[in-house]
């Protein structure tokens, strides 16, 4: 049993994920825009026999009530100088890799795109909250510029925060890099699978997939701060600047999908837009999809889908599906 001396060393968001042990949309969650805001709050879990429980709790919904924001945004950059000419990496550090001309002009349509989504067709009451996460990639800070640009001038949108996020950043394939060995290496992971394969002096996909969890850890908590702030999650969106493979590792995490799913998704283009939308059901369930198009084009699994029937839990750690 742990000491309360070690609970209180925990942030509070941790400690009340961990109480809820919440999971992806194969599992039930509780959710706000299901909650009328008078009634007591319906919470599900599992005990530690497996059985399954349902407890009704008032002075629960005051902590689990609008804390998962209304999307996820998640964002690739625009084309950088390396996707044209790999020859840049050989004198150019990978993290300072800029965008081309298109490339800019990508994230600023990206920027254009992004707009619309957060406003939407119906304004509501109030400005729609935005905060966003970008890689400390000098191609992502360019993309995360433009598009809060666009953002930042536009009516009826609140910036929260804009934080740089190392986690999110491209896999490491090394130093200053030969372009043979590289192109030789690629060809080595297609063969032997993107998840497991390590670069020499870099990264493998899983140490990838491992920065990229303990970020959603943070994302979380941060969730949860800016509610305790009082600002209104269902009227939040979550926008995080990333690369293509950590973007796939993120719904590989999110989603819970094996490493043979991971392996037959592919990579979002440059400047690609992937939003991860709240649902709920008339009950008290919630989960996010995303649009059934890219999800195809993706080569997405089903669960990055609709829910279907939930019957049961997966327990994937304390911000398994947020």
């Amino acid at each position: 049993m742990m000491s309360s001396k070690k609970l209180l060393s925990y942030p509070m968001a941790t400690i009340a994920y961990r109480r809820s042990r919440p999971w992806s949309h194969n599992g039930p969650l509780l959710s706000s825009c299901c909650l009328n805001s008078s009634s007591a709050a319906t919470r599900y879990g599992q005990r530690g026999d497996g059985r399954r429980f349902v407890s009704t709790d008032a002075s629960s919904q005051n902590i689990f009530r609008s804390s998962r924001p209304r999307r996820i945004i998640l964002v690739r950059h625009g084309e950088s100088l390396g996707n044209v000419d790999e020859s840049t990496y050989v004198t150019t550090p990978d993290w300072k890799v800029p965008l081309t001309a298109r490339g800019r002009e990508q994230a600023r349509e990206a920027g254009r795109r992004l707009q619309s989504i957060v406003v939407g067709d119906d304004p509501g009451e109030g400005p729609h909250n935005v905060f966003l996460y970008y890689s400390s990639y000098r191609r992502t800070v360019e993309t995360f510029r433009e598009i809060e640009g666009r953002l930042r001038g536009a009516d009826g949108i609140n910036i929260i925060a804009a934080s740089e996020e190392p986690r999110i950043s491209e896999q490491q394939f090394g130093n200053f890099q030969n372009v043979d060995e590289v192109r030789a290496a690629k060809a080595d992971r297609i063969r032997f699978g993107r998840f497991y394969y390590r670069f020499r002096s870099g990264e493998s996909g899983l140490d990838v997939y491992s920065r990229v969890s303990s970020f959603i850890s943070t994302l979380v908590r941060d969730c949860y701060q800016y509610r305790k702030a009082g600002y209104d999650l269902d009227r939040t969106d979550v926008i995080v600047v990333t690369h293509g493979l950590s973007l796939r590792l993120f719904l590989m995490r999110w989603f819970q999908f094996g490493v043979e799913e991971f392996e037959d998704s592919n990579n979002p283009e440059n400047a690609d837009i992937v939003v991860m939308e709240k649902k709920c059901n008339t009950g008290e369930y919630r989960w996010y999809q995303i649009d059934p198009v890219l999800r195809e084009r993706l080569n997405l699994p089903h669960r990055c889908g609709p829910a279907s029937k939930i019957d049961r839990p997966t327990d994937g750690g304390d911000d398994a599906g947020f």
